[in-house]
């Protein structure tokens, strides 16, 4: 499994604003700057992360992005399925019959336990904790 590069950079967007000084805004040419992020990509991740509750946007000479909760109530999961939606290791894990061995499958059970322990582990990693220094 692979996260989309668009994932990767909304968790970088995150991580940047998480680095930021208590209700900072930057701008969303500072985070592409700073992030390395193509700009006209950041828009569009940005906006999806606004959505999901993640970032609050404004606009105006004192307008740009900050996170719209602290950062320790923020996890990689939420961003991660913000933009990709729900991790899945296999299209069998939520359903077993699209597998033509259903839940006879022998690596069924191996797949569904990664996946949920993928899930847990980035659950439980928020960015308060990767962004002490």
């Amino acid at each position: 499994m692979q996260i989309t590069r668009q994932a990767d950079y909304a968790v970088r967007a995150v991580l940047y604003l998480a680095g930021l000084n208590n209700g900072y805004r930057a701008s969303t040419s500072q985070i592409a700057q700073k992030q390395k992020i193509p700009p006209s990509f950041l828009a569009k991740i940005v906006s999806q992360l606004s959505v999901a509750g993640v970032v609050q946007t404004s606009r105006g000479a004192r307008g740009g992005v900050t996170l719209a909760r602290p950062s320790n109530d923020i996890t990689l999961l939420e961003v991660i399925e913000a933009i990709d939606g729900p991790i899945t290791l296999n299209e069998c894990v939520p359903d077993p019959n699209i597998c033509p061995f259903g839940d006879e499958c022998p690596v069924h059970k191996i797949w569904r336990e990664a996946q949920i322990e993928l899930v847990e582990k980035l659950a439980l990693t928020d960015f308060g904790k990767l962004t002490v220094q």
